[in-house]
């Protein structure tokens, strides 16, 4: 695949996910996974590109009032430590395509079936046990397979009402941001390398990002998500043969 087709790919993973409030990493790591990159290089990448657009998307999402600390903070307590762990735990290649699969159909999931309109009923008081263990649990896949771990988040919000959809995009993308930093210190003392051309990526991921950032406060972009979901279901498909 030409370099050129590589970038605009990023930037329409990045365009998509900040618009549902997460920073891509599940969509990036389809990406290198159906380019045949080895994880040494394939967690960073993805670490360092969603943590660029995750931060866009927060500070689209925030400007616009939807941003609920309350929220936020029960789930970060341990996410944080365990993304960490996670992401200094030696994990073999078998788990890591089973984890990476389960997320990428999560992310399928998350673009194509929750609207708006299924999650505008009398939102629930969330439990602050639940939430530190969900965080901790959450934390630790990210860590372990190189995501921040919003779409595994958002659905948690979504379906137990905690949250409707562009307040789940607020807090998911500030959670993104902190377990990608706490993943990528994790990574820092391991055998990890980045492509020559990374600054051009990441330039490709936050033009991507401020573009998905101001339209997800604003709509969607039906026909992007169908093919962008088609390409992860490839991935998946690789992954599990």
């Amino acid at each position: 695949m030409a370099f050129s087709v590589v970038l605009i790919t990023v930037a329409i993973i990045a365009f998509l996910y900040a618009a549902v409030g997460h920073g891509g990493a599940s969509g990036y790591l389809a990406l290198m996974v159906l380019l045949g990159y080895g994880v040494a290089f394939i967690k960073p990448t993805a670490l360092l590109l969603n943590m660029v657009v995750s931060a866009i998307s927060f500070l689209h999402f925030y400007r616009s009032g939807f941003f609920r600390k309350e929220l936020f903070f029960p789930f970060i307590i341990l996410s944080v430590p365990m993304a960490y762990l996670g992401a200094k735990w030696p994990v073999s290649d078998f788990l890591f395509k089973f984890l990476l699969a389960f997320c990428l159909l999560l992310s399928v999931a998350r673009l194509l079936f929750f609207r708006e309109a299924d999650f505008s009923s009398e939102k629930k008081k969330m439990p602050f046990g639940a939430a530190l263990v969900i965080g901790a649990v959450i934390g630790l896949i990210s860590g372990m397979i190189g995501i921040g771990g919003g779409v595994l988040l958002s659905p948690v919000l979504l379906l137990f009402h905690w949250a409707d959809l562009k307040e789940s995009a607020a807090v998911a993308a500030l959670f993104i941001l902190v377990n990608s930093v706490s993943g990528m210190a994790g990574l820092y003392t391991s055998d990890i390398s980045f492509s020559p051309n990374m600054l051009v990526m990441v330039a490709a991921a936050v033009v991507g990002g401020l573009a998905g950032g101001y339209t997800g406060v604003r709509g969607n972009t039906l026909v992007l998500k169908y093919i962008l979901s088609a390409v992860m279901v490839i991935a998946v498909v690789k992954l599990l043969l």
